[in-house]
């Protein structure tokens, strides 16, 4: 993702993306992921394929209880190492890497999901409305630890970043009554029972926050401060689940070495020394082994890192993930024509996953072959088929096109991705450019003229479009 991104860019979008969230969008390689600084400095939305994999397998069954559609609710990972969760409008679920990390079990974070769930399923208010709607959208950018690229201080690249008292701004807005969070305990619950799964992993997250409830509010996490905790609260809770027929049930032996796993690749992309200190080079395990090959790319020795993961591919050789993160490693340090036979591996073992297509599709539109360039356009756009609004895909096409000359379908890619974003201006502007360059009356120059319409066009703009009786022809299709 080569769209360049000056300063001047940087606040234009942030200005027409943020009410009360801030976020610059994802215009970045799809390698890589946000320095330690930036995780800690402030949060950065992460995609990864599969750690997205286990969190719906860890939630989808807890939707279905609720009646809700598992393929509608979006769940965020929000790389933030504070402790907070939160359910917002629009069927979408926040968790912070904070939160996912400080959980023991699957049944602990099967517990905060449901309960989640719980607020999702009941339509509990939220206080700002317009707050989410304009705040979410641009949070909902693509790429992540899987495919969170070359970013970082990058200039060819950008991270979705918040700023930290806005997004704390943000998720203040997100509280709820003690009345809410009990009939939220009491749905989260049933939910469990209602899946063969045990309450108790929720009773004992909260049992080990109970120490929250005498803090003054400032001192208390930021979950605890949206979501009121007491004794008496999870006393009841604990009551109920005691008394379910499944309370006695465990995680299977597969989930909990796959919430290992999760946690270990969390640790070891945004903690990477602490990974290193946790996982110790003894720890001969596929989890400790796994963060370390991530905790030393992250900390620039890529030769270390792909020795451990190329030992990992030969005792796993059909596992996706590996082969994905070798070649993130070859494209991140420059080794591109290297990256390219790791990444078409994980595509093949795991073809419906959009984001691994996109880690793919950037390193073919990189070589300096134009077979390779246009076979990257098709893999980007098989992408956009899974994920439409994969903002990162549309500015990796963008420039594809560019290096094609294709000037008309790169500002139409660059429209999409700006509308995407949300950001309507930005959108209007390269679509109005795009119907300039593209041929009249074709299904790209068509799709151009809607994203005109759609992204409040000046009376100028209705005026140019009428001029050529674009509106006409997309009122006659």
């Amino acid at each position: 993702m080569t769209s360049r991104r000056g300063h001047a860019g940087k606040r234009r979008i942030g200005r027409r993306v943020s009410a009360a969230l801030s976020a610059l969008s994802i215009i970045a390689s799809g390698v890589s992921v946000p320095q330690v600084a930036q995780a800690q400095d402030a949060p950065s939305l992460i995609r990864d394929t599969e750690i997205e994999e286990i969190l719906h397998h860890d939630a989808d069954p807890i939707f279905a209880a609720a009646g809700l559609d598992a393929k509608n609710v979006r769940i965020l990972i929000v790389g933030d190492k504070s402790l907070n969760a939160f359910a917002t409008q629009g069927l979408q679920m926040g968790l912070n890497t904070g939160l996912i990390l400080q959980t023991e079990n699957p049944n602990q974070l099967r517990g905060v999901i449901a309960h989640e769930t719980g607020h999702l399923a009941g339509g509990h208010p939220i206080r700002s409305d317009e707050m989410m709607r304009a705040g979410l959208k641009p949070m909902i950018l693509t790429m992540g630890l899987g495919i969170l690229a070359a970013l970082a201080g990058s200039p060819d690249g950008g991270a979705a970043l918040i700023a930290n008292s806005q997004y704390a701004g943000a998720l203040g807005a997100l509280g709820y009554s003690r009345e809410q969070e009990s009939r939220a305990d009491q749905a989260g619950a049933g939910f469990l029972e209602a899946t063969g799964q045990s309450g108790r992993g929720l009773v004992e997250f909260f049992d080990n926050f109970r120490y929250q409830e005498v803090f003054d509010q400032a001192r208390r996490y930021a979950y605890f401060r949206s979501h009121p905790l007491s004794s008496e609260r999870i006393e009841v809770l604990r009551s109920r689940v005691e008394r379910q027929p499944h309370f006695s049930a465990v995680d299977t032996p597969e989930d909990i070495a796959q919430h290992e796993i999760m946690k270990a690749k969390l640790e070891g992309f945004l903690n990477p020394q602490v990974a290193l200190m946790k996982y110790k080079e003894t720890d001969a395990s596929f989890p400790a082994r796994y963060a370390r090959a991530i905790a030393y790319y992250q900390m620039k020795d890529p030769d270390r890192a792909l020795k451990l993961i190329d030992a990992l591919i030969a005792d796993n050789p059909d596992n996706p993930y590996l082969w994905e993160l070798k070649g993130q490693v070859l494209f991140e340090f420059n080794r591109i024509a290297q990256a390219e036979e790791p990444q078409r591996r994980s595509v093949q073992l795991k073809p419906d996953a959009a984001l691994l297509r996109v880690n793919l599709g950037q390193t073919l539109i990189n070589l300096d072959d134009p077979a390779k360039v246009e076979e990257g356009v098709r893999e980007l756009k098989r992408s956009l088929l899974n994920e439409p609004d994969n903002t990162v895909a549309w500015r990796l096409l963008a420039q594809a096109y560019d290096k094609q000359k294709k000037d008309g379908e790169a500002r139409l890619a660059t429209a999409e991705q700006y509308f995407s974003l949300g950001a309507v201006r930005e959108a209007r502007v390269f679509a109005m450019r795009a119907r300039e360059l593209l041929t009249k009356n074709t299904p790209d120059w068509r799709r151009a003229t809607d994203i005109v319409l759609a992204s409040r066009p000046s009376n100028q703009d209705l005026k140019d479009l009428a001029k050529d009786g674009a509106m006409q022809s997309n009122l006659g299709r």
